[in-house]
């Protein structure tokens, strides 16, 4: 019996620069390769985490529940799951419904197989094994650095700089991006500034309004 596959390719939206043909191509010769039908291809063009933008991975998933493809096939792991216990979920999901799961540049990645789903759970758990012990490293350098006095977050703008950049801003020169940039800090640093400025402006001419009214 052929093998049917669904294809799925997924591009960040802030990936500007790339183009799901790039994935697609190389999936495609490989279903060929393998003799498998593809019976579709399942295109997102958004974040890991966008889950309501993912459409076709949702479509791809019903598909696959329906039993309309034997085999899901993805470029790399991170195409298709935002964790490792997404991951894990979906390929339970997959078993339950009798299909298979493989990425072309993983080929660990293979659950057609007895071996291949048991390398896939031991590689799942320590890659959230390998991220829990970042998240506790960051933790505790955070903690660190309070406990020392630390201003944690990105700098605040200096006013000997900000006095050089300010005329600059206000003339249209230069954007709040490139401001905060040159300042070393966030735009939301710089917004705050310019809110300020506009706020020393407005009460001074509301000054001058009630001298001229007395």
């Amino acid at each position: 019996m052929t093998m049917r596959v669904g294809i799925y390719a997924r591009v960040s939206t802030h990936d500007r620069d790339q183009e799901p043909e790039t994935q697609l191509q190389p999936l495609r010769e490989f279903c060929r390769a393998q003799s498998w039908e593809i019976a579709g291809e399942y295109i997102d063009h958004a974040s890991a985490t966008d889950l309501r933008g993912r459409v076709a991975w949702r479509r791809l998933l019903d598909d696959a529940a329906k039993r309309r493809v034997d085999i899901i096939v993805v470029w790399k792991m991170d195409r298709a799951f935002r964790s490792t216990r997404e991951a894990l979920n979906t390929v339970e999901d997959l078993r339950r419904w009798g299909v298979g799961l493989r990425s072309y540049t993983e080929p660990w990645l293979d659950t057609t197989s007895a071996a291949g789903e048991f390398i896939f759970t031991i590689f799942a758990g320590l890659a959230q094994f390998e991220r829990s012990l970042i998240i506790e490293r960051v933790k505790a350098g955070m903690a660190r650095a309070r406990a020392q006095g630390k201003t944690m977050g990105r700098p605040t703008v200096i006013n000997g700089e900000w006095s050089t950049i300010e005329p600059l801003l206000v003339d249209g020169q230069i954007s709040q991006v490139e401001a905060a940039r040159r300042l070393g800090c966030s735009r939301a640093s710089v917004q705050r500034r310019l809110g300020a400025r506009k706020g020393r402006q407005s009460a001074s001419r509301d000054a001058v309004t009630n001298r001229t009214v007395l």
